[in-house]
Formats: structure tokens, sequence, C-alpha cells
């Protein structure tokens, strides 16, 4: 494995340890929406860096995983979207990563962690890490 590819996956690691930090509070839930999409980008771009491709710079999940589809199998496209919009509105402070109901729920939350976790976990053993 090359060497940027474990740091990219160093990296997405410690955002999955965040949201195991602050899953229970209610009040963070944008910020595990947050770390979620941090850590599937980086998922993403661990793989985009295996297979020595150029890593674009760019934070969008859909277009990430339109590089990586053929390697990743289990990506729930609809969650790629919510997490890429609420990355976006979580970059501004009026919204903080609203979906069209409000501020992420408990439940969303750990739809969200359990998904990136589940990315996570692909792409170890896609790249046998």
């Amino acid at each position: 494995m090359r060497a940027f590819t474990k740091e990219w996956l160093k990296a997405a690691q410690d955002d999955l340890m965040t949201i195991e930090e602050i899953i229970k509070n209610d009040q963070l839930t944008h910020i595990v929406a947050f770390h979620s999409q941090q850590c599937i980008e980086k998922v993403m771009k661990a793989i985009i860096e295996e297979e020595e491709i150029d890593i674009p710079k760019i934070h969008k999940l859909s277009k990430l995983n339109e590089i990586v589809s053929s390697k990743l199998k289990n990506v729930d496209t609809n969650l790629i979207t919510i997490l890429d919009s609420l990355y976006i509105e979580s970059r501004y402070p009026g919204d903080m990563g609203l979906l069209p109901h409000g501020k992420p729920t408990i439940q969303d939350a750990r739809e969200f962690y359990t998904f990136a976790k589940n990315i996570y976990l692909e792409a170890e053993k896609l790249l046998n890490a």
C-alpha cells in the first residue's frame, strides 16, 4: 500500500473516532454529519491514491464516487447526496448543516456514521489495510 493511501485512511479513521466521541450528543448531530462526509471523502481519496490517479481537489462525494464506483460497491447514492448538501451547508454558519426538516436527528447522525464506517471497512478490505 502506498504511503499516502495509509495517510488518507488514518485521517478517515480519525473522523470515525471523532464521531464516536460525540455521537450521543443531540446538539452535535450536524458535526457528526460533517465528519461522516469527511471520512467518506478521505476513504475515496485513499482509493484514488492507491490507483495512482491524480486526486482531484474537490470535496463533492458524488464526483469522487464516480471515480471509485468500480471499486466501492455498497455506496448509497441517496446518502451521498444528503451528505454532500450537509457538507456545503455546514461551511456557512447560518444553516449549520441542515436537512430540509432542520438539523439532523440523532437517528440521522447514527445512519451517517454507520454509512461512513461501512465504507471505511469496505475500503480497508479492498486496500488490504
